[in-house]
């Protein structure tokens, strides 16, 4: 019913795994790996193209498979050994996909609301840090993500297996903190960016207008760019040793305080 591939030695497979490993070869393709049965949900929810479906019939029915056949994508039935090649963990449903990537460029943004709130990540590093970061946007139905002056490819498995599929149903673009400050400053956003210096508890500002909150990476924090570029300058107070937070919890912070603001709305 199925073609079915189980050899690792496939020439298919072997550019799947290349494409699993190399953020380079994701770049030369437009192409990534999706595996998780959440996690392709979450990517045709957020319109992205399936091209190809990989199962392991132990784990992922033929009945299921057969069920993605209304994408109008090939469907390829796989070996334990294959699976395994393909596979960044151990708790995959048994299903992989090879999905087109998305541009992400701030023309692409869309922005539905008239009052939006933004959050703008610069250079964070971290898929991990990155993936909560899409979780904590996402929790508070941010309209959108910038990620500016990137230092990772948006589609690293550990990004997308951080975000638990958020990095396919959010808003994001990534452009260079000049790029985002212009796109911001064009359409009037409020700029607060989260610097502990010359600036003002972040709980004294007003962000019921257009606003975009701004965080940095934990070891430099923002760069001066974005100080000069701030409507405010705002900071956490601390109360303990230490003078810093996870980035992800700093901006779940600030952008509840927004949301609070605007009721929630």
């Amino acid at each position: 019913m199925f073609k079915i591939i189980s050899s690792p030695q496939n020439a298919l497979i072997k550019q799947l795994i290349l494409l699993k490993e190399k953020s380079r070869q994701r770049k030369k393709t437009n192409q990534f790996l999706i595996e998780g049965k959440r996690e392709l949900s979450l990517a045709i929810k957020g319109g992205y193209k399936i091209e190809t479906l990989l199962f392991l019939p132990d784990l992922f029915s033929e009945s299921e498979a057969q069920s993605m056949s209304q994408y109008n994508i090939d469907i390829i039935e796989i070996s334990k050994e294959v699976f395994q090649k393909l596979a960044h963990r151990d708790t995959t449903e048994g299903v992989i996909a090879v999905v087109n990537s998305k541009n992400h460029t701030l023309e692409d943004l869309k922005l539905t609301s008239k009052n939006p709130l933004i959050l703008v990540a610069e250079a964070p590093e971290k898929p991990g840090n990155i993936g909560a970061l899409l979780r904590t946007a996402d929790a508070a139905n941010v309209d959108a993500v910038i990620i500016a002056n990137p230092k990772s490819d948006l589609y690293n498995p550990n990004i997308i297996r951080s975000s638990v599929g958020c990095v396919f149903t959010t808003e994001i673009a990534m452009a260079s903190s000049e790029e985002a400050i212009a796109f911001l400053k064009k359409y009037n956003f409020n700029i607060y960016s989260a610097i502990l210096q010359e600036s003002e508890p972040y709980h004294s500002q007003d962000y019921t207008l257009p606003t975009a909150i701004v965080v940095g990476t934990e070891a430099t924090g923002l760069t001066e760019e974005w100080r000069e570029a701030a409507t405010k300058n705002i900071s956490i107070p601390m109360q303990g040793v230490i003078d810093s937070m996870n980035v992800s919890v700093a901006a779940g912070i600030l952008i509840f305080e927004a949301k609070r603001q605007r009721n929630f709305k």
